[in-house]
């Protein structure tokens, strides 16, 4: 190609702008993450605590007016008697799982052992679902952190289903008009003053609602405890007038999930199996998915730079497909 003042400028121009975005993006930072609303209410999930009744599964489906879910292979003789949700779903807010390994002769033990798991929203500190979602339909509670989704809002784009490092909201695609279907943390009942469905009812204490700073303490109180020490168990809500449950503080992992990872999580778990083996991510970052990704748009779009880069590549892809027909049409035709 000759090398004139139009290729030279065409040129230069392109160079420099992709020089400054590639400048831009190794320099980007992430913004800060957000800090734990002030009055923040969460749970406490102790595994070593869960019996697996799955009353906090019924007691959730009550509350939140969730049908049935059975699986196909029992649907000819389960009519209805038994709820046997093996995930969340559209259909189902809250689950318990079961980590199984070898014999099962010991509970909360990883090898030859067997744990249970919760399932359900974490209402992250600085959530993915509420960074991703275009129509704001996903909001997080500026006094309490709880995060809920509004349908009369949602478009159904399904960002908050990619953008979830929790694998958390569920798609309906069951329904003539579908929708996002989420743990909203009884939001409806905390407004009347009362639990979360599924803390209200768990016998061991197990699932334990409280102020979320609160209950960072009393993971840290059992933490600190010597095993084998008999410890009383709050049931329901922390600080509550319920009657305690007595046992004894089993063999815990070093740390409690939700105090750090990924920005922090307003749903903790303390567990007596790696976290991992429960299903939750434990690789991550200390800082939110949502606050680097942020980073990363706003440090692009700083100063039109990105915008400035795709208008130089769509000008130039315009201008050489332009000079490509141009001289398609000054070349000489062959006699057919």
């Amino acid at each position: 190609m000759a090398i004139n003042r139009r290729n030279f400028l065409k040129a230069a121009t392109g160079s420099a702008l992709t020089a400054i975005v590639a400048e831009e993006a190794q320099a980007f930072s992430p913004r800060e993450t957000k800090e734990l609303p002030p009055k923040a209410v969460g749970m406490l999930y102790d595994s070593t605590l869960c019996i697996g009744c799955k009353a906090c599964v019924a007691a959730c489906k009550q509350a939140n007016d969730q049908p049935l879910e059975i699986l196909e292979s029992q649907q000819g003789w389960n009519e209805g008697a038994w709820d046997s949700a093996i995930d969340i779903s559209a259909k189902t807010l809250n689950v318990i799982k079961a980590y199984t390994n070898g014999e099962m002769t010991q509970k909360d033990r990883e090898v030859d052992g067997y744990a249970f798991m919760k399932r359900h929203c974490l209402h992250c500190v600085d959530p993915s679902c509420v960074s991703v979602c275009p129509v704001s339909a996903m909001q997080k509670d500026p006094i309490t952190g709880v995060v809920t989704h509004n349908p009369d809002a949602c478009i159904g784009c399904r960002y908050c289903v990619v953008g979830c490092p929790f694998s958390v909201p569920q798609f309906d695609y069951e329904t003539p008009f579908p929708q996002i279907h989420k743990c909203q943390f009884c939001s409806h009942l905390q407004a009347q003053g009362k639990l979360p469905a599924c803390c209200d009812v768990c016998p061991t204490g197990a699932s334990l609602f409280g102020d979320v700073r609160e209950l960072k303490e009393e993971a840290k109180r059992r933490l600190g405890a010597e095993e084998g020490e008999v410890y009383e168990f709050p049931r329901g809500k922390l600080g509550g007038d319920r009657d305690s449950h007595t046992a004894q503080i089993p063999k815990y992992q070093k740390d409690f999930y939700g105090d750090t990872e990924l920005g922090g999580t307003q749903v903790m778990y303390l567990s007596g199996v790696p976290f991992d083996k429960l299903g939750l991510p434990t690789n991550v970052p200390d800082k939110s998915y949502a606050s680097i990704s942020e980073g990363i748009q706003h440090t692009l779009y700083k100063g039109m730079i990105a915008p400035l880069t795709l208008l130089s590549g769509l000008l130039f892809m315009a201008y050489r497909n332009r000079k490509h027909h141009d001289d398609d049409e000054q070349s000489p035709k062959e006699d057919l």
